[in-house]
């Protein structure tokens, strides 16, 4: 397959053939035409001069001298013939080598009209003239004037006249050659730019944008490709965004498969344990048998709260959890959290300040939301929680390690788990479920925090 400056080229030089061929010819036939006629305008005037000094001459002898001068001036073939076609005067042959003329054609149209001409090859010098013959009368007389000159003077004069238009042509189109052949390695080179570009973003390298104003189409060409750079860069980096959210769904997928294993298997085998015991143990005293059963039941009560929270996580994401909104004393659902929580923590302090306020809320829910942002804040502080409520928000102050920046912009999603936190085997679910059940409310949840002091949620009303 050609490249286009090869395409160029030999197209060009068909033309160029073409051209001088087609002009030649052309010029030829032309110039062919154009000396005949000239030649046969002067053979007439000549005929016409020499049969009036003919008309003048009643000596034969005179005639032939008359012939024999004129063809040395003029250099051309005269003859005289009388009427029955008998050569009488002849300028380049002996009259007695010379056949009888009544059957020429240009003899036979002069006997006829005056006036005849025909060009052929002469029998008897073995080139090709132009005949003109004219009929005129001497002494009541007729004869035929009858004058040739050799039509290979035109390919002497063509072939002087072709090497004349050779060179012009020849000049005019090495000057267009030369501009259009720069012509073409500009556009070889803006085509190789724009191939480089191609085979850049086939290869989804970083690529320079084209730029190009060598020609209109040229620059069309390089914006659009610019555009179309753009989109697949876009679309690459989208496809990047989307695998990477992939990955991150697939390594959550995976923690939270461990999280929930690790968060049943525990209560699994506390209940399979104690109850293997009680079944093989007939003797068992009475208290040790309640103690285990009280494990076997707080453990089941914490699967089934494991589970609860799973549904309720879908129920909240599919828009599906009703609300059953009853006004409500806020720092009353405070307090029944906050003692809830004692009785888990028993160690812990947990201040409640501020002043009471009664909204229209789910009890149910917003308890929940409470209780799992107090319970965070005391899993991730050693010191004292603060729950101060005012008749705009609900502010919870955790002096403890913190969070980072970049983790509260995620802590919000659904099984998302601080990676450094410690809390390895939680769902991740807690501040979803919290975020969720304040969004129902039409409550927000602000969250500052600050690594090694502590963090502030904030509950709006």
């Amino acid at each position: 397959m050609l490249k286009i400056h090869q395409l160029f080229l030999r197209t060009y030089f068909t033309i160029f053939v073409a051209i001088l061929v087609t002009l030649t010819l052309v010029t030829y036939f032309w110039a062919k035409n154009l000396y005949i006629n000239q030649i046969e305008k002067t053979l007439i005037q000549n005929i016409d001069t020499l049969s009036i000094v003919l008309k003048d001459q009643n000596n034969l002898s005179h005639i032939k001298n008359i012939v024999r001068d004129l063809h040395s001036e003029l250099n051309l073939r005269i003859t005289i013939i009388d009427e029955q076609g008998e050569v009488i005067a002849e300028s380049d042959e002996n009259l007695a080598f010379i056949k009888n003329h009544a059957n020429r054609p240009e003899i036979i149209q002069a006997k006829n009209v005056g006036f005849g001409k025909d060009k052929r090859n002469s029998e008897t010098i073995k080139k090709e003239l132009l005949y003109i013959a004219k009929k005129f009368e001497i002494d009541n007389a007729i004869y035929f004037i009858r004058m040739a000159d050799y039509t290979n003077k035109i390919a002497d004069n063509f072939m002087k006249l072709t090497i004349e238009i050779f060179m012009y042509i020849t000049f005019f189109l090495i000057i267009a050659f030369l501009a259009t052949y720069f012509i073409s390695l500009k556009i070889k080179k803006e085509t190789d730019t724009i191939l480089y570009f191609l085979t850049q973003l086939t290869n989804k390298k970083s690529l320079i944008p084209l730029r190009s104003t060598y020609t209109y189409e040229f620059y069309k060409i390089t914006k659009l490709l610019n555009k179309v750079a753009i989109k697949l860069s876009k679309k690459d980096k989208q496809k990047s965004k989307q695998n990477a959210k992939l990955k991150l769904a697939n390594r959550q997928k995976d923690e939270i498969i461990s999280a929930i294993s690790h968060e049943f298997k525990n209560p699994i085998a506390i209940i399979s344990g104690y109850s293997e015991t009680i079944l093989n143990d007939k003797d068992m005293p009475e208290a040790m048998k309640s103690k285990f059963l009280n494990k076997i039941y707080s453990n089941a009560n914490k699967m089934s709260h494991i589970i609860d929270k799973l549904r309720l996580t879908l129920k909240l994401e599919e828009g599906k959890q009703e609300l059953l909104l009853v006004p409500c004393s806020m720092k009353k659902i405070v307090e029944n959290c906050v003692s809830d929580l004692k009785d888990k923590y028993k160690n812990r302090e947990i201040v409640i300040k501020g002043e009471d306020v009664s909204i229209k809320v789910d009890e149910t829910l917003i308890s929940m939301a409470i209780s799992n942002l107090i319970e965070n804040s005391l899993k991730y502080s050693q010191k004292e929680v603060i729950v101060e409520l005012s008749t705009e928000y609900i502010y919870i102050i955790v002096k403890g390690i913190g969070i980072e920046k970049k983790e509260l912009e995620n802590i919000n999603q659904k099984f998302y788990r601080i990676s450094n936190n410690g809390w390895n085997n939680s769902l991740g679910l807690g501040l979803f479920i919290v975020q969720s059940i304040l969004n129902l409310h039409s409550f927000k949840l602000e969250i500052e925090s600050e690594i090694d002091k502590g963090s502030n949620f904030y509950i709006k009303y």
